[in-house]
């Protein structure tokens, strides 16, 4: 199933062009429904005044029939004008007027009766929304109007179904979505391009980086980008930056590689053939000897030189929480069978309380093993070597040892690889403290060389950062 998930968000992915339109085109997509409603209310509100206003003038003029003879209410409109106001088209229009006590004096009895309040003026003409008895929306004007002679207020009403209203307000919006449906694929086409120009600089920018040769990982001009990608190219260098640095690394590692194995390799051959020559003489197993001791220089040149690559990659995976006294005690019985070899006292000095560290456990005993080869290898018989680890400001690893010891001006260089102190006739590789710096920095840890300062002889100090899942106070050295 997250193989499936994976494939699907892959495939999810489009380009940048068409996700750049889909934001742009969706936001217009919604709106658009929108902005036709908002475009019929406004063309029925045009629609609606005009049609009005024609109402307004039919509610005068039919207030103007009415007059008082002292006895009745008279409407003197002739029949023709009545027909020519009723003729509106597919319109029904209708009529009313009413007398004080809203008895019917003229018109159509379906209009509803309004009743006359304080808030409304005579000779205003007001508007409204109303139905008829059978229920058919209808668009109302009316007016109280005084009449001559008469105390009060009769109500005139003129009232028309909305059809030409609805009518009118289509044919103006269906109008402007013409234009729209017009405008929309020219606004879609330069859309389009304008975002086909914008993009042009990454395309351009794609085809420099694909035309480079593979050797070239010089950095990126960010002024040759837009502005909003510069970041991403900043990015980039830093990325290549890093991986230039890697390949050289690599390639100073297999040029190193293959000039310290080119000695052992042709002493062994050298012996080899010279065993030959020696076939049946006394001198044989001399010379086997020293093809052995040469095959044991050229192995252990083998393991530092992996050790170093390994040191050289990232992190490793297997990261955990390690007890640093239990670590050092182990690899330091390891190496007691050596150090009695040369008549040294190897001894160990563990802190009250394990001290913990993050890391990975097959390099730091790496790391420990170069400590304690360096230590024993260049301090002569009868002398000591001791191990430590401190709790103070970090978890201290030391390893102090009162050999022949090293000079203030070479304390930086032997960490530099194949570099080995001039006078010194001790055989070694010049790799021992390079893998012990490597390895220090892949676990974030610094290395210092020191004066031993119980005499002569040098002190390797490796610091430690303090375990994040140790929660407990720092500790002393017993």
């Amino acid at each position: 199933m997250k193989g499936f998930r994976q494939t699907e968000k892959q495939h999810r992915q489009t380009s940048l062009f068409g996700e750049i339109l889909d934001w742009m085109l969706t936001p217009f997509l919604v709106l658009w429904p929108i902005s036709m409603a908002v475009e019929y209310s406004i063309a029925y509100s045009v629609a609606s005044s005009a049609y009005d206003r024609e109402l307004k003038d039919s509610v005068v003029v039919l207030s103007r029939q009415v007059s008082f003879d002292g006895k009745r209410i008279q409407f003197g409109m002739p029949a023709s004008a009545v027909a020519m106001l009723q003729a509106r088209g597919s319109d029904e229009t209708l009529y009313q007027v009413r007398d004080l006590k809203n008895e019917i004096v003229a018109g159509e009895p379906r209009l509803p009766v309004v009743e006359f309040s304080p808030e409304l003026e005579p000779q205003t003409v007001y508007f409204r929304n109303d139905h008829a008895n059978n229920s058919e929306d209808l668009r109302v004007a009316y007016m109280f109007a005084q009449v001559p002679g008469l105390t009060g207020a009769l109500l005139v009403q003129v009232a028309e179904t909305e059809g030409r209203r609805v009518q009118l307000a289509s044919e103006i919006s269906s109008a402007v979505l013409s234009a729209q449906f017009l405008i929309l694929p020219l606004a879609l086409v330069m859309v389009s391009l304008g975002l086909a120009k914008g993009i042009a600089p990454l395309n351009e920018l794609r085809d420099k980086i694909r035309n480079r040769k593979s050797q070239d990982l010089s950095p990126i001009d960010p002024a040759e980008a837009p502005e909003e990608v510069r970041p991403f190219i900043h990015s980039i260098n830093d990325l290549m930056q890093r991986l230039d640095a890697s390949l050289r690394a690599q390639q100073r590692f297999v040029a190193d590689a293959a000039h310290q194995m080119r000695t052992p390799l042709a002493g062994l051959k050298t012996q080899a053939e010279l065993a030959l020559r020696q076939r049946g003489a006394l001198g044989v197993e001399h010379t086997m000897r020293q093809i052995v001791v040469g095959a044991d220089r050229a192995t252990r040149l083998v393991n530092q030189l992996l050790a170093l690559a390994r040191a050289d990659s990232d992190m490793p995976a297997s990261i955990a929480r390690l007890d640093l006294d239990r670590l050092t005690l182990e690899v330091a019985r390891e190496w007691v069978s050596r150090a009695m070899d040369k008549h040294i006292d190897l001894g160990f000095e563990a802190a009250q309380a394990p001290c913990y560290v993050e890391g990975n456990e097959v390099l730091l005993r790496e790391l420990l093993a170069n400590l304690f080869d360096n230590a024993i290898r260049y301090t002569g018989a009868g002398g000591h070597v001791t191990a430590r680890v401190i709790a103070s400001e970090a978890i201290i690893l030391e390893v102090a040892d009162n050999g022949i010891g090293i000079d203030a001006s070479d304390r930086e260089r032997v960490f530099e690889r194949f570099y080995r102190v001039l006078g010194t006739d001790t055989e070694g590789s010049g790799l021992g403290l390079a893998i012990v710096r490597s390895i220090a920095e892949v676990h974030r840890a610094h290395v210092e060389l020191d004066l031993n300062p119980q005499g002569s002889g040098t002190v390797v100090r490796v610091a430690f950062p303090l375990s994040r899942a140790d929660p407990r106070p720092l500790r002393t050295a017993a």
